[in-house]
């Protein structure tokens, strides 16, 4: 099938972009707004873009309202700071609970339960917890034509690592890390580890396998059939998640 992505709405080319560049790592991003008030987000649209020094950028949409800016995007522009976390499986369900479009007075910390910890060179607080995290400024901001998505680059000028990781020779242990990341609207644990070639009995082992739901939902199931997703990468508030 050929789809022409002149003729695709914004959601529909989002949906395509989601199930197709999988699995995408998770900046769980931290920052504090001119207030004080600390903010939690979970990016997949997120790379590494340089080494020296080292940058980071995150792409991201405004909310589901489509016209609204994301506080942590507002909290970027307004402070230049910001921290992304590495998200590991024992965290995942506060880093999804963080996807929840919050009102911008509420502490994210405080509404997904987790601490605070102090960062080493910049203001927002590091989540206790996480083993890995880049604290970084501002370098720039490049605003898409419709002026509400935008694209950041920022500098890493401190990292953290948690000893039991940082190996011999600057070498981070990944095997123990259990890193998360995004497919479509759903998440995956990263638990393997392979250098090509490998044996024609592996090959054959995975050819046409589905990949296992931990959740025991269906295999079908796609959160973006829910009530719960929405094309901004929020998920939504149920009323009694609202209060």
């Amino acid at each position: 099938m050929h789809i022409d992505a002149e003729n695709l709405t914004a959601e529909s080319a989002y949906k395509l972009l989601i199930g197709s560049v999988i699995p995408r790592p998770i900046a769980w991003v931290s920052t504090l707004s001119t207030n004080g008030v600390g903010n939690l987000a979970p990016i997949s649209f997120f790379t590494v873009v340089g080494r020296k020094p080292p940058m980071v950028s995150l792409s991201i949409q405004p909310r589901s309202d489509g016209v609204t800016l994301k506080d942590s995007f507002v909290n970027m522009r307004d402070t230049g700071e910001f921290v992304t976390h590495l998200a590991t499986l024992p965290q995942a369900l506060p880093l999804h609970l963080s996807a929840n479009e919050f009102e911008p007075d509420e502490d994210e910390f405080d509404m997904v339960g987790l601490e605070k910890l102090p960062s080493a060179a910049v203001k927002p607080p590091r989540i206790a917890g996480a083993p890995i995290a880049f604290e970084c400024v501002v370098e720039m901001i490049v605003p898409a034509a419709d002026g509400l998505n935008h694209l950041v680059v920022g500098k890493v000028v401190q990292f953290y690592i948690r000893d039991d990781l940082y190996l011999p020779g600057g070498r981070i242990d990944t095997g123990a890390i259990a890193p998360v990341g995004r497919l479509a609207a759903e998440y995956t644990v990263v638990d393997n580890a392979f250098v090509p070639p490998l044996d024609s009995e592996t090959l054959e082992r995975f050819e046409g396998r589905r990949m296992e739901r931990l959740d025991k939902r269906p295999d079908d199931y796609s959160m973006i059939e829910t009530s719960e997703w929405s094309p901004s990468g929020s998920i939504m508030r149920t009323q009694n998640d609202a209060g």
